[in-house]
């Protein structure tokens, strides 16, 4: 299976959306604030969504940004999201994503990637570590 990873699309909007619904849980992800959202920042280069494509169709992404944390001169990312579609799970296309996001970032610079993950998402919570992320952290977040 060839993979083909490219920067994020319009016409890629409602399949991230369905991925960021279906496969990651994330309902607040919706068809009014995708595109808003990918509007305003498809000109800020800390912003930056790949998607994966097999045989012309979008089968998963990974959403980034980067940012400075007090007290360090070194860019970090975060991986905001990252899916694949689960009936081709396990195929390598999530490692792909992953390597393909840690290569830009290198490129950028960037001396470090975390993310945050659903407590529940046990499976995820192991590819994470099969691809060398440690859990050293809590993510916490309140919605106000």
């Amino acid at each position: 299976m060839e993979v083909f990873i490219r920067e994020i699309e319009k016409k890629d909007y409602p399949v991230v959306l369905s991925l960021w619904n279906d496969e990651i849980g994330n309902k607040r992800v919706t068809a009014q604030n995708i595109a808003p959202h990918y509007d305003r920042v498809k000109n800020d280069d800390n912003y930056k969504t790949f998607v994966a494509v097999v045989d012309n169709d979008v089968v998963g992404f990974v959403a980034s940004v980067q940012a400075y944390a007090v007290g360090f001169e070194e860019k970090q990312m975060q991986i905001t999201g990252i899916a694949v579609k689960s009936d081709i799970n396990n195929k390598g296309i999530g490692t792909k994503l992953i390597q393909f996001i840690e290569k830009y970032a290198q490129d950028k610079g960037i001396v470090s990637i975390y993310l945050c993950c659903g407590v529940q998402r046990t499976n995820a919570h192991a590819f994470y570590k099969r691809n060398g992320y440690d859990n050293h952290s809590w993510c916490f977040g309140k919605k106000l």
